[in-house]
């Protein structure tokens, strides 16, 4: 019976405690259930807020818009009424001119009428027509001055010379006058301020490391003597010497001087150089009031500023030729325009003709045609060394303001240019052969360091071939005295500590 009675009450005891589970899970979902209702109703509430306020500044934007419509379409048609206007001038000016036409045609026609009335009447008194009398005329005329017209002619000839070449003198002197610049010739060293002597020695480096690494990756020679207060760059090549210069400046001013460093300021050097060759290049442009021109070819240009001819500058000679070229075309009628872009480009092949073959008119023929530029501009400048015929009042005009510039007292060096040539042609003879990385003449052409790859290259092939380049050179190049060959075969291992 007690048994039972447990029974009972056990089941009692589920039932009840399944009804009570069943209601309080009720209860919960019924509380999230108003819940996600709230969070739908507040999202709900939200985004309607969201829209208003976006349909408001739609509502904004949108009267700006008509605002701004209605003051265009009121400029319009305000522009259209003067237009209308305007038409309307040109109209009774047009009907002006037809009536004045027709009056001037009307009083031809009456001093026609006239002049055949007049020929009419000398016919009658003379018996000879007008072809008749007038060859009568002139006949009678040439017997009995024969001489004097002679004489006449003879001297309008020579006014007419004499007036052509005062006219021709006056526009060269005057142009000439207006562009009287001085311009230095350029030099083979650079000296570089030292802030104080002590630097020198950092500069050399330990057994010379840090000197030999600069002239080896620059291209020059670093002369450090007992003078006080500078060390002096030497070498050929402008942009080399600038190269050099600049590293040397970052390395005193930045203290830390060793060959990595060396040679990672070098290539910052070489690449804040191309900003200022590029910057020269532009400055020519502003100068001259020039525009239209592919930014690769004016990069091109401003590398003229580092080349010379007989130690002219070649971007200096460059816009004063342009310059000459432009007041002569203005004085002839010519199109200054052509005039300005020819005279400018007319060297352009020397910024590149160091390594490229062929004649610095062909480089630039070939330069201005990839560049886009226009074919009377290439006419014009190709014939200034009158490889090429004149074929417009340009290109004559392109050569006079080349002559002008480099011809007069002072512009240029013969010895200049042809030292410079010999030390290119040492290089190039150098760098002839296979496995050479790069080649540099220095020591005013006495030493020629070739660095070669490690891979290509061993240790006795770098002797043999310094001996081969030594031939060549004996044998394809005139120079004084004796050529140092120096082949130098520099081998690196690189590891990282991670």
């Amino acid at each position: 019976m007690n048994s039972l009675i447990g029974i009972l009450l056990s089941a009692g005891t589920l039932i009840i405690g399944t009804i009570l589970g069943y209601l309080a899970r009720q209860t919960t979902a019924q509380k999230r259930a108003q819940t996600a209702e709230a969070i739908i109703k507040k999202t709900e509430e939200e985004a309607k807020k969201r829209g208003e306020e976006v349909l408001e500044e739609f509502k904004k934007e949108e009267k700006k818009r008509r605002e701004q419509l209605n003051k265009t379409e009121s400029h319009l048609a305000n522009k259209e009424e003067r237009l209308i206007k305007h038409e309307e001038r040109l109209l009774l000016e047009e009907k002006k001119y037809q009536k004045s036409l027709e009056q001037i045609g009307e009083s031809q026609n009456e001093l026609e009428k006239l002049k055949q009335q007049i020929l009419v009447k000398l016919e009658e008194v003379s018996g000879l027509k007008p072809g008749e009398a007038k060859d009568q005329l002139l006949k009678n005329i040439e017997a009995e001055h024969q001489e004097e017209l002679l004489k006449k002619f003879q001297e309008l000839e020579g006014q007419e010379e004499e007036e052509l070449e005062k006219k021709s003198s006056e526009i060269l002197a005057t142009t000439m006058q207006r562009v009287a610049s001085s311009q230095a010739s350029e030099s083979t060293t650079t000296n570089v301020p030292l802030p104080s002597d002590d630097l020198k020695g950092r500069i050399i480096g330990k057994e010379g490391r840090n000197i030999r690494a600069l002239e080896n990756l620059c291209g020059v020679d670093i002369i450090v003597d007992d003078s006080p207060g500078f060390i002096t760059i030497s070498g050929f090549s402008p942009m080399r010497r600038q190269i050099a210069k600049l590293t040397l400046e970052k390395l005193m001013s930045d203290g830390r001087i060793q060959p990595a460093r060396i040679e990672e300021i070098v290539e910052k050097s070489r690449k804040e150089l191309n900003q200022k060759v590029k910057a020269a290049g532009e400055a020519a442009l502003y100068e001259l009031g020039v525009t239209g021109l592919d930014p690769k070819l004016v990069q091109l240009l401003g590398s003229l500023t580092f080349r010379s001819s007989y130690g002219q500058n070649a971007l200096n000679h460059s816009v004063e030729v342009s310059h000459i070229g432009a007041m002569l075309a203005e004085e002839l009628g010519a199109d200054v325009s052509i005039v300005k872009k020819a005279c400018l480009l007319h060297d352009i092949g020397k910024a590149v003709d160091h390594e490229i073959k062929g004649t610095h008119i062909e480089i630039g023929i070939k330069i201005l045609n990839k560049f886009g530029v226009p074919e009377e501009i290439i006419k014009a400048m190709r014939a200034h060394h009158e490889d090429y015929p004149f074929e417009s009042l340009e290109a004559r005009i392109v050569q006079v303001a080349d002559k002008l510039s480099s011809s007069r007292p002072g512009a240029r060096k013969d010895t200049m240019e042809n030292y410079i040539k010999r030390l290119e042609e040492l290089e190039k003879v150098a760098t002839a052969y296979e496995g050479i990385q790069k080649a540099y003449a220095i020591q005013a052409g006495r030493e020629i360091r070739v660095f070669v790859s490690p891979k290509e290259i061993s240790d006795l092939e770098a002797v043999k071939l310094s001996k081969a380049i030594a031939k060549k050179i004996e044998k394809e190049l005139t120079y004084p005295g004796e050529i140092k060959v120096s082949v130098i075969r520099e081998t690196r291992a690189i590891e990282y500590a991670r």
